[in-house]
């Protein structure tokens, strides 16, 4: 029996996986080293930090698919920044936002930027929970993580997702609160101050 030849590679979609969106697909174009979070994964996260996000301040700093951040929205975050450097993935981004807040109430906003020079920038304590999930062929962990560890309110959460477990330097103050794996995806949560 002859191969089948490769499926070419094009669009996909992720599903959001719970609140106001459970269930809602966003269409994601294909780009090179794009991999959008798992759906198990999103949804350990989302039982570690709970179902209700009201209140909290958010950044999805290494956007892509934004999965991660539309999640925290469907889930009421008070205010979720998704930060996207490639131009295709960001316009991707506003189209499913358009899509799903039909009425433009829902407080997302998304730019198209460097993640690392964005949070080097940001107000310092400003975030309850930031989303670091870079390339992982481009090893920006620890710069990432040295990035965001100041944006953080005291209590605040950095998740991290990663292809080895990474070890936050203790000059950044942050402690390892919850962890897992999935496959040869590490993921974290740290917490600020304890």
């Amino acid at each position: 029996m002859k191969p089948r030849p490769p499926k070419a590679a094009g669009p996909g979609e992720v599903r959001i996986v719970g609140g106001v969106w459970k269930r809602s697909k966003l269409p994601v174009p294909f780009s090179p080293g794009l991999r959008p979070t798992p759906d198990r994964v999103r949804e350990t996260l989302f039982n570690w930090l709970g179902q209700d996000l009201a209140g909290w301040r958010v950044l999805d700093a290494f956007a892509g698919s934004g999965a991660l951040g539309f999640e925290a929205a469907s889930r009421g975050a008070a205010g979720v920044t998704l930060l996207e450097r490639d131009a295709a993935l960001a316009s991707a981004l506003r189209a499913n936002l358009k899509r799903l807040d039909k009425d433009g109430t829902v407080p997302m906003v998304i730019e198209n930027a460097d993640a690392l020079a964005w949070m080097r920038r940001a107000a310092p304590g400003s975030l309850d929970l930031v989303f670091l999930d870079p390339p992982f062929a481009q090893d920006l962990f620890l710069p990432a993580l040295a990035a965001a560890a100041p944006l953080l309110a005291e209590g605040g959460l950095i998740y991290l997702e990663s292809p080895h477990p990474v070890e936050a330097p203790p000059a950044l103050g942050l402690s390892v609160w919850k962890e897992g794996r999935a496959g040869a995806v590490h993921y974290r949560l740290l917490r600020r101050g304890g």
